[in-house]
């Protein structure tokens, strides 16, 4: 049997990513469109199946983000509505804006809620991404929203957090450079996490309610509620103490302990010291 030219293996592929029904009464979720106004093979991206991204379609989709993310980036020293305003652009969210008050204080206080994002930040498309109420994500974030990418409400980003979605067959025949299939798996941030700086999360990751990543972590797996992550690959260092934790059945000051004057940098640097010791042993 003759081997297979790449283009042969990308025919093989198309195959397989069969045109189907499409649920047109689900999957909308934050300002991501419509199930039926997506071709097939969209779709297939978002269930985190096989599809390819090279097509005149995703194209239009990437730059459009593209050129939304420049005009946010170079916005200078515009109103906080206008920020609202040119975010909601990106994530191609159109819900009205609240009329707006002659007096700028007054007016910039109805978006007091809304995520505050420091710019520059770049995304691959931006309908697949949903942010809940106070978030915040420092500069030079990097969104590959290939799959659903959810942050939760009061979740603070550091800087340089690069959250991947996408992801590529290991297989380079199937892989094919730009040629051949692509797909990706959601990620999911819950509420009130902080990830800390340089922080990279791969596709499929869930990181539960009140965690905490430290900064430089490559996170491969999921991230248990209010539990301290770091390393490459992140693993656990420690439960956070809190209120917020029914299974922890914190009442006010009932033992004196409290996470609410320590840091991130003192539980891993006691990580550190500890792995310092296990070595040296």
């Amino acid at each position: 049997m003759a081997e297979k030219t790449s283009e042969s293996v990308s025919e093989d592929v198309s195959a397989d990513i069969d045109e189907t029904e499409l649920d047109t009464g689900s999957k909308k979720e934050g300002p991501r469109k419509r199930a039926e106004k997506m071709s097939e093979n969209k779709q297939k991206a978002l269930n985190g199946e096989l599809y390819f991204a090279f097509t005149p379609e995703l194209m239009r989709e990437r730059t459009r983000c593209s050129h939304a993310c420049h005009r946010f980036n170079t916005a200078g020293g515009v109103s906080r509505r206008r920020l609202v305003e040119l975010w909601r652009d990106i994530l191609g969210d159109t819900t009205p804006m609240p009329p707006e008050y002659a007096d700028q204080t007054l007016d910039e206080a109805q978006f007091d809620d809304e995520p505050w994002i420091e710019p520059p930040i770049h995304i691959d498309y931006g309908t697949n991404v949903s942010l809940g109420s106070d978030v915040y994500i420092n500069f030079n974030c990097v969104i590959i929203d290939t799959c659903q990418v959810t942050i939760g409400a009061r979740t603070l980003l550091g800087p340089n957090v690069s959250i991947y979605s996408g992801t590529h067959p290991l297989d380079p025949a199937i892989r094919s450079g730009t040629a051949g299939p692509e797909m990706g798996k959601e990620i999911h941030i819950e509420e009130d996490c902080w990830i800390g700086g340089n922080v990279v999360i791969l596709p499929g990751v869930r990181v539960g309610k009140g965690a905490t990543v430290g900064a430089g972590s490559v996170v491969t797996k999921d991230v248990a509620a209010f539990t301290v992550v770091a390393g490459n690959p992140a693993k656990m260092i420690r439960k956070v103490i809190t209120k917020m934790d029914p299974e922890q059945n914190i009442g006010d000051n009932e033992d004196g302990s409290t996470d609410a004057h320590v840091g991130a940098e003192e539980p891993m640097a006691d990580a550190a010291d500890g792995s310092k010791k296990s070595e040296s042993s």
